[in-house]
C-alpha cells in the first residue's frame, strides 16, 4: 500500500519545543542549552513517574558527494559541522534524540532516529555497503545541494532506486541559503514534488545553538514515520545491534 503523507501538523503537535510542558523533556537532550551527544549506551534519562516510549527507526542518507550529506547528521544531532568538505570513507551513524506530542491523545514520545551516512565512491567500490544500509530500513533522506544542479537533476535516478520499497521518501534540499550561488529554481523543486509525490525540506548553511533549526526537519520526518505504520519497537535499544562505525582503508 502507497505511503500517504500526512499534512503537516497533523499527527503530531508542531512547535511543541517552544510550549511549556514541553522543556521537562527537550532538557533531557540539551546540556547548558546545547545539544548532548549521547553514546552507543545512552539515552535521555526521564524520572520514574514520567513514562515516555521511544521509537527506534533507521534513516538512510543518500545523495551525491559534496551536498551535504555528513553536515546534514550533524546538524539533526547538535554536532559540530565539519568546515571542510570530506568524503566519508565507509558507513558512519549517527544518533538522533527527538521528543514530540502525539496531536490525538497527546502522549509523549522520544522518536530515536539512527543515521546512516556512506560516501558515494565507497558505496560503487563496496558492493556489501548498500545493501547494508538497506536492511531494516524505515526511511531514506534523499539529498541535494541549491548550489548543485547535477545533484538535483540526479534525484529522479536515486528515487527510481527505491520503487516499490515500503519506506519513508523525504527530500532535503541544502545550502537553500546560499542565494548567489543558486543552480535550482523553485518552479523546478514545485515540478518535481508534483511528478514525484515526495515532500521537498530546506536547510541553509546558518547553525544557531537552539532547536529551531533542525525542529521542522525532525517533526516532519516523525511524522510520516509515525504514520507509515514502520515503528520497528518500543522497546530500550540493544548496544551493539545496528550501531556501528564502519572505515574502510
Amino acid at each position: 500500500m502507497a505511503h500517504v503523507s500526512p499534512s503537516s501538523g497533523s499527527i503530531i503537535v508542531a512547535d511543541w519545543h517552544r510550549c511549556k510542558d514541553s522543556k521537562e523533556y527537550f532538557s533531557k537532550i540539551l546540556h547548558k542549552k546545547r545539544r548532548k551527544n549521547f553514546g552507543l549506551l545512552e539515552s535521555p534519562v526521564m524520572p520514574p513517574h514520567v513514562a515516555v516510549d521511544t521509537v527506534h527507526y533507521k534513516i538512510f542518507l543518500s545523495g551525491k558527494s559534496g551536498v551535504g550529506k555528513t553536515a546534514l547528521a550533524a546538524r539533526l544531532a547538535g554536532l559540530n559541522i565539519p568546515n571542510m568538505h570530506y568524503e566519508t570513507t565507509g558507513i558512519e551513524t549517527t544518533v538522533v534524540y527527538w521528543p514530540v506530542k502525539l496531536r490525538e491523545n497527546g502522549r509523549v514520545l522520544f522518536f530515536r532516529l539512527q543515521l546512516w551516512d556512506c560516501g558515494e565512491n565507497a558505496l560503487r567500490r563496496f558492493d556489501h555497503l548498500l545493501p547494508a544500509c538497506k536492511e531494516q530500513v524505515d526511511a531514506v533522506l534523499f539529498l541535494f545541494s541549491f548550489t548543485d544542479r547535477t545533484s538535483f537533476d540526479d534525484l529522479s535516478n536515486q528515487i527510481a532506486k527505491w520503487t516499490g520499497a515500503p519506506v519513508v521518501k523525504l527530500v532535503v534540499g541544502t545550502k537553500f541559503d546560499l542565494f548567489m550561488h543558486c543552480d535550482v529554481a523553485e518552479r523546478d523543486v514545485r515540478n518535481f514534488q508534483e511528478t514525484w509525490s515526495v515532500p521537498v525540506l530546506r536547510v541553509g548553511g546558518e547553525v544557531s545553538d537552539g532547536l529551531g533549526d533542525v525542529a521542522s526537519l525532525l517533526n516532519c520526518l516523525a511524522e510520516h514515520l509515525w504514520a507509515s505504520g514502520l515503528c520497528i519497537s518500543q522497546t530500550p535499544f540493544t548496544a551493539g545491534d545496528r550501531d556501528c562505525t564502519l572505515i574502510l582503508t
